[in-house]
């Protein structure tokens, strides 16, 4: 099984939702394909939260109803049946029902993680209605059944293996799964996260839990470059590193992966690739215990 993990930029716009489903379904192979929420969306939910405890209502509702009117066109543009596009409506009218509840209620550290969950939650729901749409068979398994932490907040990986071979057991016939990144249950049962860049942590857990024969972190980068491209001109990929030589690079601020990814994939020994969704063909990067071997 492979595990797959698309940032909000590899899933930010209808035509890249569209892309993505063609990379996970171009082989066959059984796959876990983790989504982030789509771009910009938790820096605005952050920006919710953010009124809501400086209680400056006005500020949320601005903020609350430009965020809907972003998911209403992006709806518009990604689902062209008409009862899938009727579903879509309702879940994102859900999803901001509760964002308007929390205008109403003293704002805890439990429900500002509930309302940074929505991103996740949203861009998973809906990239499932558009596979639906395009008769893609997959199953949606919601990563708060089985993405847990310990009460030292960290992830049980022990007990994530556990659940998700329960979940994954619901589903005999299915070789296609969507779930969400970032997001996750603490140890007393309440929504919590793996903070930012924390889909990539997900992916590679998941990866871990499932013995996956890779985990592939999709961006808007071909890989890992020997300085940042979106700065830097005539950068140069690196074709392999070893774990050693990638969890450096990212504690040192190669925000392509985010350092946490790297632990869990290499406890299980599994290769990570980087890769870029708007060049798929690109080689990319890959991870694995010895550069070269």
């Amino acid at each position: 099984m492979r595990v797959m993990k698309f940032g909000g930029t590899s899933v930010g716009k209808p035509e890249r939702m569209h892309q993505v489903s063609q990379l996970i379904t171009r082989d066959g192979e059984p796959t876990i394909v983790v989504l982030s929420a789509l771009s910009g969306t938790t820096n605005a939910l952050v920006e919710i939260s953010n009124s809501l405890s400086a209680q400056d209502k006005k500020g949320s509702t601005e903020k609350i109803d430009a965020l809907e009117k972003h998911y209403a066109l992006f709806i518009n543009d990604l689902i062209k049946e008409a009862s899938l596009k009727t579903k879509a409506e309702g879940i994102i009218k859900e999803h901001f029902e509760f964002l308007r509840i929390t205008q109403r209620i003293s704002l805890s550290d439990a429900l500002n993680k509930d309302i940074l969950a929505q991103g996740e939650l949203m861009s998973t729901k809906l990239f499932a209605l558009y596979l639906e749409q395009e008769k893609i068979d997959h199953a949606l398994i919601p990563a708060l059944d089985f993405m847990c932490l310990d009460m030292n907040d960290e992830p049980d990986l022990t007990l994530i293996e556990q659940k998700i071979k329960v979940v994954l057991a619901q589903h005999p016939t299915k070789k296609l799964f969507i779930t969400q990144g970032y997001i996750c249950r603490n140890a007393k049962g309440e929504v919590d996260n793996l903070k930012r860049g924390g889909s990539d942590y997900t992916a590679s857990l998941i990866a871990a839990a499932v013995q996956a024969s890779v985990c592939e972190i999709w961006t808007d980068i071909d890989g890992m470059h020997n300085n940042d491209p979106r700065v830097v001109d005539k950068t140069v990929a690196i074709e392999q590193l070893s774990f050693d030589e990638a969890a450096e690079l990212a504690y040192f601020g190669a925000k392509i992966l985010h350092p946490t990814c790297i632990w869990p994939a290499q406890q299980g020994n599994i290769p990570v690739k980087l890769l870029n969704t708007m060049q798929p063909s690109a080689a990319g990067t890959v991870i694995k215990k010895e550069a070269g071997i």
